[in-house]
């Protein structure tokens, strides 16, 4: 079954490349119609990632970044003119994956979307719970839970979060980190770890994980050892 693609541009030029190329690589796409009924749209379609521009009509990709959030975890790739480090990181702090400047290399595109979608549906296979001490990490799930209290995660956070359960008490360099989450993309900007951190962090202080969790300056991160 084909992996769909929904395209949040209100641009009928890049809609029509984008959905051309996109389906030639085998991929089903879906183009907005209503932009003031965004998320809706995606829900109908079931998207199984949505390319998201930031400059649209009505609304505006962040907020839309914002409502797709609410209820679901689809990953979102932000395109967008608007290419200051301020915009990535908005993009990034409201719960995007990626973010490409336009203009973009559609060979990039196409190679980055590839690497979100294996690591977002292949990723946690076959994998066992892991527990830190009164925490579960499911990452099947992509939910870390403490007693009857649960947190949702993204594939990206849920990764970083399995490292550093994996490693408990040992130092997780940066480099180990990037590696694992995005396959060596060197088209990686060099903020995104410290984005996806801090959004880690800000959900995990619902159920208080946030506070075992220790930066290691110029070093990693690493998971306390409460055994020590």
């Amino acid at each position: 079954m084909n992996q769909k693609i929904f395209i949040v541009e209100d641009d009928p030029v890049i809609t029509k490349v984008l959905e051309e190329h996109l389906t030639q690589w085998g991929f089903s796409c879906c183009s907005v119609v209503d932009f003031q009924h965004v998320d809706q749209e995606i829900q109908a379609f079931e998207a199984d990632l949505v390319l998201l521009d930031i400059s649209l009509p009505f609304y505006n990709g962040f907020y839309w970044c914002q409502e797709i959030r609410k209820d679901s975890e689809v990953p979102i790739v932000f395109l967008s003119s608007a290419n200051d480090n301020m915009n990535m990181v908005m993009a990034m702090n409201l719960g995007g994956d990626d973010f490409i400047p336009k203009p973009f290399d559609l060979s990039v595109l196409v190679a980055k979307i590839q690497a979100l979608l294996r690591r977002s549906y292949q990723f946690g296979q076959h994998q066992q719970e892991y527990h830190y001490t009164e925490y579960e990490l499911n990452p099947q799930e992509n939910v870390v839970k403490r007693r009857n209290e649960s947190v949702l995660l993204t594939p990206n956070e849920s990764k970083i979060l399995l490292l550093l359960f994996q490693h408990i008490g040992k130092i997780v360099p940066r480099e180990d980190i990037m590696e694992k989450l995005w396959e060596g993309d060197e088209f990686v900007d060099s903020n995104t770890l410290a984005v996806n951190m801090t959004r880690l962090r800000k959900k995990l202080s619902a159920i208080g994980l946030d506070k075992a969790i220790q930066t290691v300056k110029n070093k990693g991160y690493l998971l306390e050892d409460t055994n020590e």
